[in-house]
């Protein structure tokens, strides 16, 4: 049985519906990349599941635990954690006041302030500076390293290089990447196509709502990601590939991470 299933989940902002009778499924140790464009959904279904948002309708379970009507702090306790976008911590404390709030609220398990910093040695030298004072590496390494302090069963990531430097995005990604070496089970959104292709067991493509586009990810290609990405045939995209010499035109991130309207 799935570690994480999701079935039927509607979730709205007033009266739209942002996002539409989606249903997916993650086992354990498995990545799942949701992609999208801005406005697809991601971000709601994130914060859908981990208790952040409202449910509509639909059910969530965990471990074979229905906790679709479980608040944040239980589904933390029941092993879900949430990496939200723009991190979240708390600024005026220190790096390690911030991962040791999270340690009192969470499960007992292998992930402790030692086993977090070693992961992610990003956050080695500034775990006395308050979290306002941190890089944005920085802080995306501690807001991780924070949930992983709940030692969740399954860690949601949101937009996880937004906003970053190129430079902090290839040192949290190589921190994540020992997680997910490790057996970790993530849900990962990402506006980085690339990345989340190559990091990620499956793929799931949202496009206004609703999903078009699930598969494991070694079954698609980059043009068919990139056409359901953008909801237009796939030989609109080869065409487009052919006219610009392959170049980047059709990339759903051709200038980096932009900031989400979902």
């Amino acid at each position: 049985m799935s570690l994480l299933v999701v079935e039927h989940l509607t979730a709205s902002h007033g009266l739209l519906d942002a996002v539409r009778d989606v249903s997916l499924s993650v086992d354990e140790g498995q990545t799942l990349a949701l992609v999208g464009a801005n406005g697809a959904g991601k971000t709601t279904l994130l914060r859908a599941i981990a208790g952040a948002h409202p449910a509509a309708d639909g059910s969530i379970v965990l471990d074979g635990v229905d906790i679709t009507k479980l608040p944040v702090h239980k589904r933390v306790q029941q092993g879900l954690a949430l990496v939200p976008e723009g991190r979240r911590l708390f600024p005026d404390l220190t790096v390690k006041e911030n991962l040791q709030v999270a340690g009192k609220r969470g499960r007992k398990g292998q992930w402790t302030l030692d086993t977090v910093v070693d992961a992610f040695p990003l956050i080695r030298d500034v775990l006395h500076q308050k979290a306002s004072q941190c890089s944005g590496g920085e802080q995306q390494a501690a807001a991780i390293g924070r949930a992983m302090m709940a030692n969740p069963r399954v860690l949601l990531i949101d937009e996880l290089s937004l906003g970053l430097a190129p430079v902090a995005v290839d040192a949290v990604y190589e921190s994540v990447s020992s997680l997910l070496g490790g057996g970790s089970t993530v849900v990962l959104v990402e506006q980085d196509l690339e990345r989340a292709m190559s990091v990620s067991s499956r793929l799931l493509c949202m496009l206004e709502g609703g999903v078009v586009l699930e598969a494991a990810t070694a079954d698609v290609s980059r043009d068919e990601v990139t056409a359901a990405y953008f909801g237009v045939p796939e030989e609109t995209v080869v065409h487009a590939h052919e006219h610009a010499g392959d170049a980047p035109a059709t990339d759903p991130n051709p200038s980096g991470p932009t900031t989400p309207a979902n």
